[in-house]
């Protein structure tokens, strides 16, 4: 679905932002990708919905070469959520955030109708509905940027730090929505330090490292890499690190309550 050839790019002021990038991102998976600040991640994601074009190389998206078709052609197929909401947020009411891509994409107005009241309800917006999007919280905001993307339901959906100014309430509601949109068939890339959320989720990680692609695989094994771990700066999620000192030689679950169930069994407790 999603390949990067050869690809790298630099910024207007010369400085080397992706070094040599080769990647394949394939249908219905979920994808994280992490590393420190500046390592890259946000600038790779842009190249995917052609927002960024390589300096030299290729991304191709669906077969078709990014450099050679505009962004709003592929817009409709990949939706992508910024880390800074207020770069997104411009309408003058939440309702008008939302509808309006989707008067762009969809011309069903029974479509339009049903998907906007979901988006509305499902992310607890109903009550801020003919309120401007400035006036929310700073987690409002957030939750505001993604339903407006999720209302015209995109194969793709890029996520760039979800969870920031998000409880632990939204935090689950979202940890489930990503699931189940997977299970729909949907393709999914989260960029995010917060690693408990990825833990949850069991995705495919990609690690860079100063523009380039240090490692990708399974969550498990990626931070199961303490040499990795000490070159990136990454922390192990804090289940899977109490599985490796308790010494368990099973792949700790994806929640604390399953995990705390194997435990009371292997204890005899």
């Amino acid at each position: 679905m999603i390949e990067f050839k050869d690809v790298n790019y630099i910024h207007s002021n010369g400085i080397p932002a992706l070094k040599e990038i080769n990647l394949s991102i394939k249908p219905k998976t979920i994808n994280a990708l992490v590393g420190s600040n500046g390592t890259g991640k946000t600038t790779l994601a842009r190249h995917i919905n052609g927002l960024l074009k390589p300096t030299s190389g290729n991304v191709l998206v669906f077969g078709k070469n990014t450099k050679k078709i505009s962004v709003a052609s592929l817009s409709k197929r990949i939706g992508m959520v910024f880390q800074n909401s207020n770069h997104q947020l411009f309408a003058d009411t939440v309702k008008n955030e939302i509808l309006f891509g989707l008067n762009n994409f969809e011309t069903d107005s029974q479509i339009i109708k049903t998907r906007f009241e979901w988006a509305l309800n499902f992310f607890d917006l109903k009550k801020y509905e003919n309120t401007s999007p400035l006036k929310l919280s700073g987690g409002e905001k957030k939750r505001l940027c993604i339903a407006s993307v999720l209302a015209w339901n995109p194969e793709v959906l890029i996520l760039d730090e979800p969870t920031v100014g998000q409880d632990q309430v939204q935090k689950g509601k979202m940890l489930e929505f990503i699931s189940n949109l997977n299970k729909q068939g949907k393709t999914i890339i989260i960029i995010s330090h917060d690693l408990e959320f990825l833990w949850s989720l069991k995705p495919n990680v990609i690690v860079m490292t100063k523009g380039k692609i240090r490692k990708t695989g399974k969550i498990a094994d990626i931070f199961s890499d303490d040499e990795l771990l000490n070159q990136t700066c990454l922390m192990r999620p804090q289940l899977l690190d109490l599985w490796m000192k308790l010494n368990i030689k099973r792949e700790p679950p994806a929640d604390i309550t399953k995990a705390a169930d194997i435990i009371r069994r292997i204890s005899g407790s």
